[in-house]
C-alpha cells in the first residue's frame, strides 16, 4: 500500500538501464529555457528596480544603466558559452574553479554557489509574493509567510516527481509572463516614444551639468553604486553552465541556444524595465514593487466604457510575475542539488547527497534546498531588500573564479588556440565587470547583510574542508588496514581453479559487501577465525550504486562494474584457494537497501542454510560527521532480514 502511494504521488520508478530513459528525463532547449532561463528573466522583476532605486535623485543616469545592464547580460553569457564548450558534461562555476583554479577554488566557488541556490529559492519566492500582495488588501500581509513557505515545499515535491515534470507543471505561467511584459514593455516605450529622441541628449546634458558641479568621481560613484546593487540581474545566468548534462544531445549546441535565448530575453527585460521607470516618471510607492507601480501608470488610460482595465489587467500581469518568480525558484530545485552531488563526488558534501531517487533525480539534494530556504525566509522575514544583498555577493564570487579561471585557461593555451584572444578579452572584461560589482556590493552593504552570506559561505567551506578530511583520513586507515591482507594477496589475486560441486543445503556464509576490497576481507577473515571450518559455501553479496556520476557519464557508470568485478573475484579466487565454494550476486540501482533485500531473498531463497554478514567501520573518535557520511546499510539490512525471519551477523572493522 505505501508503494502504491508513493508511486501515486512522485510518479513509477525509472528503469536506469532502458535505453529511453536518458531521452525521457533531459531537456530541449525550450524547456531548458524555461527551467534554468527562469532563474535569469525572473531576476527583471527585483534586479533592475533595486538600480534604479539606489540612483535616488539623480534618475537621469538610468539611460546609461539601461544600456550597461543589457551589455553586461551579453558579455557574462558569452563568457558562459566558453564554459559550456569547456565542460560539456556540466558542473558550470564549480567545475571551472576546480580545474582551472585548484581544488580549494573550487570549494569556494561550490559553496557560494550552494548558497546562492538557496538564495534563488529563497528571493524568488519572496518577490513573487510581494508581487501577488502588491494588489492584495494589507490586512492579508501577515499570510505572506505561510504563502511562501507553501510554495517552496509544492516545488520540492514537483522535483521529487522529476524536473521534467515540474517545468511542463510551470510551462504555462513562464509562457504568461514573457508575452505579458514584453507587451507591457513595448507598448510602454511606444505611448512615451515621443520623449525617446531627447532622452540621450537629456541624460548627457544633465550627466554634463553634475560632472561640472560635483565632480566625475561623484558621479561615477553614484553610477557604480547604483549599477552594482542591480547585481540581482544577471544571477542565474551559470544556470545553463551547471546543467548542461541535463539537457538534450547534442548537449553544447543545446546549452548554447538555451544560453541564447536566456541571454536575448533577460536583456531586452530588465534594460527594457529600467526605461519604463524613466520614461514614466515612476515612484517607489509603499506596499507595491516597483514594477507593479509602473504597469499601473502605463494602463491608467486603458478604459472599456466607464471600467478601468488597468485594475484588470496589472493583477493579471502580477500574477505572472509571481509565477513566473515561482518557475525561477524552481530553477534552484533544478540546479542547485546538481552542484551538491557534484562536490559530493569530489568527497566536499557527504556522498548521500548524489544518490538518485527512483525517479532519477537527486533526492536528498532537494530535500536540502528545501529545508534551507524555509529557513532562509524565516530568518530574513522574507524581505527582498536583505535577500537581494545575500544573492548578489555570492553570485559573484562564482561568476569572478570562474572568469578569471577562463582568462587563466586561454593564456595558458594561446599557443594552441588561434581564437584565443578574444575569448581571453571577452573573459577578462567579464571578469573585471563582476568583480567590480562584488567588491562594491560587499563594501556598500556590508554591515546591511553583506557579512551574513560571506559568514555562511565561509561555514560551508570549512564544513567541506572538515568532510574532505575525515573522507582522506578514512581511505588512509582503509589503506593500512589492507596491508594486513599480504598474506592473503597472493591467493587473492592468482586464479584459482573454480569449484563446480556445491551442496546447496550445506551452511553458507553470504557476506554483503561494497566497493571496498578491505572490508570484504575482514568480514570474510573474521568468519573464519570466529567460525572456523563450519561454513562450506561463501556467497557475497553487493549492489553499484547508480548516483548522479554513473548516470552523467558512461565512463563512470563503466569503471564501476570493472571495478565491483575486479574486487569480486579476489574473493572468490580466495575461497576457492581454501576449498571453499564461492559465488557473487550483483546488482545496480538507484536505492541500495532496496537492490540489496532482492538479492539477499534470491540468496535465502537458493541457499537454505544461510547466514548473512555485513561490516560496520568503527572509528576512534565517532562523531556526528562520522554517523553521517558514513551509511548505515548493514543496520538496515540486519533489520528487514530478521524481520523476514533471516540471521545476520555485522561484524566491526575498527578504521
Amino acid at each position: 500500500m505505501l508503494l502504491k502511494i508513493r508511486n501515486f504521488l512522485f510518479g513509477n520508478p525509472r528503469d536506469f538501464f532502458d535505453k529511453e530513459t536518458r531521452n525521457s528525463i533531459s531537456l530541449v532547449a525550450f524547456f531548458a529555457w524555461v527551467g534554468l532561463g527562469a532563474d535569469g528573466i525572473s531576476s527583471s522583476c527585483y534586479g533592475p528596480e533595486e538600480a534604479f532605486v539606489a540612483l535616488g535623485t539623480h534618475e537621469e543616469l538610468a539611460i546609461y544603466l539601461a544600456i550597461a545592464t543589457a551589455l553586461t547580460v551579453f558579455i557574462i553569457s558569452y563568457a558562459y558559452t566558453q564554459v559550456i564548450e569547456l565542460f560539456p558534461n556540466g558542473g558550470g562555476g564549480y567545475r571551472v574553479a576546480t580545474r582551472l583554479l585548484g581544488k580549494h577554488a573550487g570549494l569556494v566557488s561550490g559553496s557560494a554557489l550552494i548558497v546562492d541556490y538557496v538564495l534563488t529559492i529563497s528571493i524568488s519566492i519572496a518577490s513573487g509574493i510581494d508581487a501577488i500582495f502588491s494588489f492584495l488588501p494589507a490586512d492579508f500581509q501577515g499570510a505572506k509567510m505561510v504563502v511562501a513557505i507553501f510554495f517552496v515545499a509544492l516545488l520540492a515535491f514537483l522535483n521529487l516527481r522529476g524536473m521534467k515534470e515540474s517545468i511542463k507543471f510551470l510551462l504555462p505561467i513562464f509562457l504568461g509572463f514573457i508575452f505579458t511584459h514584453f507587451f507591457l514593455i513595448i507598448h510602454g516605450i511606444i505611448a512615451h516614444g515621443y520623449g525617446l529622441p531627447e532622452l540621450v541628449p537629456h541624460a548627457v546634458h544633465e550627466t554634463k551639468e553634475m560632472t561640472e558641479t560635483m565632480g566625475w568621481v561623484f558621479v561615477l560613484s553614484i553610477f557604480l553604486k547604483a549599477f552594482s546593487m542591480g547585481g540581482g540581474t544577471y544571477t542565474g545566468l551559470e544556470a545553463v553552465s551547471n546543467n548542461v548534462n541535463t539537457l538534450s544531445e547534442p548537449r553544447v549546441r543545446t546549452a548554447k541556444f538555451t544560453m541564447f535565448l536566456v541571454a536575448i530575453s533577460l536583456a531586452f527585460m530588465a534594460a527594457g524595465i529600467i526605461l519604463l521607470y524613466l520614461l514614466w516618471g515612476v515612484q517607489k510607492i509603499p506596499g507595491q514593487t516597483l514594477n507593479a507601480s509602473t504597469f499601473y501608470a502605463i494602463t491608467e488610460s486603458w478604459y472599456f466604457g466607464d471600467i478601468a482595465l488597468g485594475k484588470f489587467v496589472v493583477p493579471v500581469v502580477l500574477i505572472f510575475e509571481a509565477g513566473l518568480l515561482i518557475v525561477a525558484a524552481n530553477a534552484g530545485f533544478l540546479a542547485g542539488p546538481n552542484v551538491i552531488a557534484n562536490m559530493a563526488s569530489d568527497e566536499w558534501m557527504p556522498k548521500s547527497f548524489s544518490s538518485l531517487s527512483s525517479r532519477l533525480v537527486v533526492k536528498n539534494g532537494i530535500l536540502f534546498m528545501a529545508i534551507t530556504a524555509i529557513a532562509t525566509l524565516l530568518i530574513t522575514d522574507g524581505s527582498v531588500h536583505i535577500l537581494v544583498v545575500l544573492y548578489s555577493i555570492n553570485v559573484f564570487i562564482t561568476f569572478s573564479l570562474s572568469l578569471l579561471g577562463l582568462v587563466i585557461y586561454w593564456f595558458r593555451h594561446r599557443k594552441r588556440q588561434k581564437s584565443w584572444l578574444h575569448k581571453m578579452l571577452v573573459a577578462l572584461v567579464g571578469f573585471i565587470v563582476c568583480f567590480s560589482i562584488l567588491m562594491v556590493t560587499i563594501f556598500e552593504k556590508f554591515y546591511e547583510g553583506g557579512w551574513i552570506t560571506l559568514l555562511i559561505t565561509s561555514v560551508f567551506v570549512s564544513i567541506g574542508w572538515l568532510i574532505k578530511k575525515i573522507y582522506e583520513r578514512f581511505r588512509q586507515n582503509l589503506a593500512l588496514k589492507e596491508m594486513q591482507f599480504d598474506s592473503c594477496q597472493e591467493q587473492c589475486l592468482s586464479p584459482s581453479s573454480l569449484l563446480e560441486t556445491i551442496d546447496k543445503k550445506a551452511p553458507t556464509a553470504a557476506i554483503i559487501v561494497d566497493q571496498t576490497f578491505g572490508s570484504g576481507m575482514n568480514c570474510l577473515l573474521q568468519i573464519k577465525k570466529l567460525f572456523p571450518g563450519i561454513f562450506k559455501n561463501f556467497i557475497f553479496v553487493t549492489v553499484g550504486e547508480v548516483d548522479s556520476n554513473t548516470l552523467r557519464e558512461e565512463r563512470k557508470w563503466r569503471d564501476m562494474r570493472r571495478k565491483t568485478k575486479s574486487v569480486l573475484s579476489k574473493y572468490k579466487n580466495y575461497c576457492n584457494a581454501n576449498g571453499r565454494f564461492a559465488k557473487a550476486y550483483v546488482g545496480y540501482d538507484t536505492d541500495i537497501v532496496e537492490k540489496l533485500s532482492q538479492l539477499t531473498d534470491r540468496v535465502a531463497k537458493d541457499y537454505e542454510n544461510v547466514i548473512f554478514f555485513g561490516t560496520k567501520f568503527i572509528f576512534d573518535n565517532e562523531n556526528i560527521f562520522t554517523q553521517i557520511l558514513f551509511n548505515h546499510v548493514p543496520y538496515i539490512m540486519q533489520r528487514r532480514l530478521h524481520v523476514k525471519g533471516h540471521n545476520m551477523v555485522i561484524l566491526p572493522m575498527k578504521i
